[in-house]
């Protein structure tokens, strides 16, 4: 059963969403009766909100036009957080659960700060993710600004540091958020080299939006296509090529492109793949479910052979 708490916020959002609102609908919307309904615009009043009736046939209730609730104070990393929850939830609650998080949305919208409420609304429009959650961005800030440069299609300047630890100045059109296993990933032109390439958004700071015009995506560009084949692209110290006994499509649903790349062969699916460790390869060539043949490196081969010893000695 609804609190007389949450049928209060009810009935607030019900008058903020419409021009005017009949004491009936209010009673219907509310479940209660039309005395209750009448206690609740009295506890609305009384808490400051101008709650105006009008009397007579077409009558009812409605906020004094003009007036706006107090926005909501939510931080950067606050205000992130909520919206990165809300679309990771978009397409796997079932049925209708995009309808749902477009309108908590859009509540959430209405009462932010309207600087805030850009960024949160640029941020809607510029994330995506790969078949995992995500998490908060270790710097909120910085992925609000990202997402608002991709909308307004401005460069941003920023110092950025590679995996190997050097650091450098780079001056890039961003074109794409993407989550991916807990990180965030900017896909962007990088006018240092004149290439399209994927950061790590932790690895970025100083970030700041300059008044330069950013380059146009390539056509048909796609943000979570780009950054999940340069993370299968990773260079580790093996490079790993086998063809699988597996259409494409059907191999394409065992391996995420994170971690692969998948091309069509006429006898089957070519991976390629860089690995650090050959006996983490093996097992998970033995995860597929498929023959397949070791085209490179030599040393796979040992280590699917040692695999299949030990399988067979647990037996």
């Amino acid at each position: 059963m609804a609190s007389p708490t949450s049928r209060l916020l009810e009935l607030l959002e019900l008058l903020q969403t419409r021009p005017l609102t009949t004491g009936r609908e209010i009673a219907d919307r509310l479940r209660i009766d039309a005395r209750t309904a009448r206690r609740y615009i009295g506890v609305l009043q009384e808490l400051g909100i101008p709650v105006e009736g009008q009397r007579g046939v077409g009558g009812g209730y409605r906020i004094r036009p003009g007036y706006r609730l107090p926005p909501l104070m939510l931080g950067d990393e606050e205000a992130v957080a909520v919206v990165l929850g809300l679309l990771a939830t978009r397409g796997t609650g079932g049925d209708g659960s995009s309808d749902v998080v477009d309108r908590a949305l859009e509540k959430i919208n209405r009462v932010l700060p309207a600087t805030l409420r850009r960024q949160v609304e640029a941020l809607e429009e510029t994330l995506a993710f790969t078949r995992t959650r995500g998490s908060a961005p270790a710097d909120a800030a910085a992925a609000l600004l990202l997402a608002d440069a991709i909308r307004r299609r401005r460069r941003i300047h920023a110092a950025y540091r590679t995996f190997a630890g050097e650091e450098s100045e780079r001056e890039l059109s961003p074109l794409g958020l993407v989550v991916h296993s807990g990180r965030w990933y900017l896909a962007a032109h990088d006018h240092g080299r004149d290439d399209l390439r994927t950061f790590r958004v932790d690895r970025m700071w100083r970030t700041s939006l300059t008044a330069a015009a950013a380059v146009a995506p390539p056509e048909g560009f796609d943000a979570v296509a780009h950054v999940s084949r340069s993370l299968a692209r990773v260079p580790w110290k093996w490079e790993v090529e086998v063809l699988l006994e597996l259409p494409v499509d059907e191999a394409a649903r065992r391996i995420p492109p994170t971690l692969a790349e998948l091309t069509d062969d006429p006898d089957g699916t070519l991976l390629l793949m860089r690995v650090d460790s050959l006996d983490w390869m093996a097992t998970v060539l033995a995860g597929l479910g498929c023959g397949f043949t070791i085209r490179r490196p030599e040393e796979l081969r040992s280590s699917v052979r040692e695999l299949g010893t030990r399988l067979a000695q647990a037996v």
